[in-house]
């Protein structure tokens, strides 16, 4: 990440899903980085999507790290206790959905709540969130898959809310929403054969370059693993 400059510190939360240990895996590699910080439900401290507590405890540890100047947040879910995306209306079912934005909005957004406070606010700092083509509603040709597309446009929109609140109190601060393409893991083996899946440390490179040409603006991106913009 040259554009954060040497000695840069990076936080990857959900470091033990494929893409956030990919992510993990390249901030260790990187001779820039001075520390990478991982944080999962196995990890020491971990922490649950589902209970503030545990986050804000989590946050309050890995405060004696900060500033961070990047934070990756590689959480999320398509299949929640064992369902899958809904097809149909008629699939729909109230806990269910309520799971999804639990996991994919809720979670995250106060993930975001707890650990902005950890950026670096005197220098170029960037807030991550793996989030998903299908959560753009201009881009949904397709429909179905209601929780997830429903929970990931709901939280590209607490990133751009929070976005636009904190460029005014931190000008150098970026926040983006990614789409890592279609990675081979245990997750997308189930929708997708995986010789039409990308590697999770490509994907995770071409995020990379691509967060290396962001500038601070008073907004969030959305931006896939090439560096195109996708619409909201």
């Amino acid at each position: 990440m040259k554009s954060l400059g040497k000695q840069y510190k990076a936080l990857v939360i959900g470091s033990s899903g494929a893409i956030g240990s990919a992510f993990f895996t390249a901030f260790k590699n990187d001779p820039n980085c001075s520390l990478v910080a991982g944080l999962s439900r196995t990890t020491q401290p971990s922490f649950s999507l589902e209970s503030e507590i545990s986050i804000s405890d989590s946050a309050h540890l890995l405060a004696l790290n900060a500033p961070f100047q990047l934070i990756v947040d590689a959480t999320g879910a398509l299949i929640i206790d064992g369902q899958g995306p809904e097809k149909q209306l008629a699939k729909l079912d109230p806990i269910q959905l309520s799971r999804a934005f639990q996991i994919n909005t809720i979670g995250p957004a106060l993930l975001i709540k707890h650990f902005v406070p950890l950026l670096d606010t005197d220098n170029r700092a960037i807030y991550a969130k793996l989030s998903a083509r299908v959560g753009s509603i201009s881009d949904n040709k397709k429909g179905g898959w209601y929780g997830y597309r429903s929970s990931k446009a709901a939280l590209n929109m607490i990133l751009q809310s929070a976005a636009i609140e904190c460029s005014r109190t931190h000008p150098n601060l970026i926040f983006a929403a990614l789409q890592p393409g279609t990675v081979a893991s245990k997750l997308s083996a189930k929708f997708v054969s995986p010789e039409h899946c990308l590697p999770a440390d490509e994907a995770v490179e071409g995020l990379m370059n691509a967060l290396d040409s962001l500038v601070a603006k008073c907004g969030a991106y959305f931006i896939d693993y090439q560096g195109q913009a996708i619409e909201w």
